[in-house]
């Protein structure tokens, strides 16, 4: 099984038949089935006239053979053709145009579905999903979809409608003749029938590596800096070079399918005009009979392999419409509950009872962990990785469910909210903040355009980001690249506070905050978190124990478990995990402020006021 294989099963990728892909493609053009209904009859009427033009052509050389004719009806004759291939041209703009607009609304709707749908995902489901298979979902395939819309179906009808119409006329011309044409349309079926058989899995797998490449395009371009520094270019182009070559011989056996289908189709209708000349001849037509039949082989011939070529595109199309379907279908492992209620305002009360939480199987992250929360206090975790800390924060705000026990907010089941209402009620800052490209100001509100400057001014000063943005509110227009990356780790965080502050949450989230940042932005995020403790209640995960010594409550997990509660003071006279975590830490700066010429951390149990003086 292949890379690609086993990140499609993450989508649920199973072979839908065609009739199913159809049906549903279908329903995204019914609210335009008025201008597709206009369509057809164009259509028909294009097809119609193409039909009649060779019985004109036919006319015309009945009457030069014949020897017998006036210029008045050669002239009758040149200029119905004239206006018969202009009315034919007009229909075929005005078919076009509709069918573009038509197509085009159709796609547009298909897009927002499922940009819509990956957002009601789960966080669990989209971090098992590569962003580049993502992208080519939405971007690549709703692509070759819209060209089922626009084109292949249109064209497909209107060389059936030509095949049927043709061979019609030829059945009047010499029903004999069209007889033995038939065999030609059985020998044309046959082959159309199992090309169509072996093409369609040459198309299935030459998606399936584009869209590898696609995947290992968006992971390895977004994670370029990481393969320079451990100078793995050559490994990495090598990488590349392997799925472009899979992409290339997936590609190549298709052009070799079409290679052999397209000369055999065209031998056969060779083969149709010699035979459509000696028959012709044999039976005693006339010239103009004759030169009819053969104008109508033409015509009978090229939608057939026009044909070929459109159950190319169809293909295409259907493996597309497989792969979107099959992603509109992952149902959303959080969902809100019939009844489900908006939230409303909130005291901020927090209830964890008995909670059991698994991401796989049996592999408990959490065992019966209870505790509570008092509106508007704070509560940290502390503990080694894999404790369970961030998962607790995860649950709180549904991004994944648990499997016994329940969560409660104001003694009410987080279950019974709606999940939209819940996360507007929960501000979240997270130790990778991510920003988007554009501005300071679009950052902080989201792009409402309803949040007023002055309040993004207020939130950007209540939290210090004033000291690194300049004058505001210029320097809410300030650029911002993607992810954030001309602002350093400790701005983008303070932007995070911003951020949550201006959509006023009633209970704030903080996980990991303050890793990975420098001493100095570290104040200013601590003197941020003091301000923010006024806001609600707030639940802190953190390494760095500083960061949690003020907390109403400190909760220690290990493995799954809470094995201490209490305050820092409380804690530290128990002696037992937290006190040795504490001490390492402290241990652990002190060598640091030795290396480094400072003063020493304050004692165990010692509490610094806003001074840096300790107080016992």
């Amino acid at each position: 099984m292949t890379n690609e294989d086993q990140r499609e099963r993450l989508f649920g990728d199973r072979p839908i038949p065609s009739r199913e892909l159809l049906s549903r493609a279908l329903r995204y053009m019914k609210p335009e089935w008025r201008r597709f209904l206009i369509a057809a009859v164009l259509i028909v009427l294009n097809v119609g006239l193409d039909i009649v033009l060779p019985l004109l052509v036919s006319r015309v050389t009945d009457l030069l053979t014949g020897g017998t004719f006036s210029l008045v009806h050669l002239f009758a004759l040149a200029g119905s053709y004239c206006v018969i291939c202009v009315l034919n041209q007009g229909f075929l703009y005005l078919e076009s145009m509709i069918l573009q607009k038509a197509g085009q609304s159709a796609i547009l709707r298909l897009r927002l579905e499922i940009f819509e749908h990956i957002e009601s995902l789960s966080r669990g489901q989209l971090s098992e999903m590569p962003v580049g298979a993502l992208v080519t979902r939405v971007a690549t395939y709703t692509a070759s979809l819209s060209d089922l819309f626009t084109s292949v179906l249109v064209d497909m009808l209107r060389n059936i409608l030509t095949v049927v119409g043709v061979y019609a006329v030829m059945l009047f011309i010499s029903w004999r003749l069209a007889l033995v044409m038939l065999l030609f349309v059985v020998a044309v079926f046959v082959t159309s029938l199992l090309f169509r058989r072996h093409v369609s899995k040459l198309f299935r797998a030459e998606r399936g590596c584009i869209s590898e490449l696609n995947t290992f395009l968006s992971e390895n371009l977004s994670g370029m800096k990481l393969i320079q520094v451990f100078d793995r270019e050559d490994l990495k182009a090598l990488e590349m070079c392997t799925k472009n070559e899979r992409l290339r011989r997936a590609r190549y056996r298709v052009v070799v399918a079409f290679g052999i289908y397209r000369p055999f189709i065209s031998f056969l209708y060779m083969l149709a005009v010699a035979v459509t000349f000696f028959f012709g001849v044999s039976l005693s037509l006339s010239p103009g009979m004759i030169v009819a039949f053969y104008l109508y082989l033409s015509n009978f011939f090229n939608p057939i392999q026009n044909l070929a070529d459109q159950l190319n595109r169809l293909q295409e199309a259907f493996t597309a419409c497989e792969r979107i379907f099959n992603l509109l279908d992952v149902a959303p492992e959080v969902r809100d509950l019939p009844g489900a209620v908006d939230i409303g305002e909130v005291r901020g009360e927090i209830e964890f009872r008995d909670v059991w939480f698994a991401y796989e199987g049996d592999d408990w992250i959490l065992r019966g962990v209870s505790f509570v929360v008092p509106a508007g206090k704070t509560c940290a975790f502390v503990g080694a990785t894999g404790a369970g800390k961030t998962t607790i924060l995860s649950l709180l705000v549904r991004n994944y469910e648990i499997q016994r026990g329940q969560i409660l907010i104001d003694g009410q089941d987080i279950t019974k909210f709606t999940v939209k209402s819940l996360r507007r009620a929960i501000g979240q800052m997270l130790q990778d903040v991510f920003l988007f490209s554009g501005s300071v100001r679009s950052n902080l509100t989201m792009n409402d355009p309803d949040v007023p400057d002055a309040a993004v001014t207020e939130a950007v000063r209540y939290v210090g980001a004033d000291r690194f943005l300049g004058d505001l509110p210029a320097g809410l227009d300030r650029e911002v690249l993607a992810g954030g990356e001309n602002f350093s780790q400790g701005e983008r965080q303070l932007l995070s506070f911003a951020r949550t502050v201006l959509h006023r949450p009633q209970i704030l989230i903080l996980d990991e905050a303050t890793a990975n940042i420098d001493t100095e932005t570290e104040v200013l995020i601590q003197q941020s978190l003091e301000k923010m403790r006024s806001i609600g209640t707030m639940l802190v995960v953190a390494h760095r124990l500083s960061t949690v010594r003020g907390a109403d409550q400190i909760i220690v997990l290990s493995g799954g478990e809470i094995i201490e509660r209490g305050t820092h003071e409380e804690l530290i006279a128990k002696g037992g995990k937290y006190y040795t975590l504490y001490e390492l830490q402290r241990h652990r700066a002190d060598a640091a402020a030795d290396a480094a010429g400072l003063a020493p951390t304050a004692p165990t149990g010692a509490t610094p006021d806003a001074d840096g003086a300790d107080n016992d």
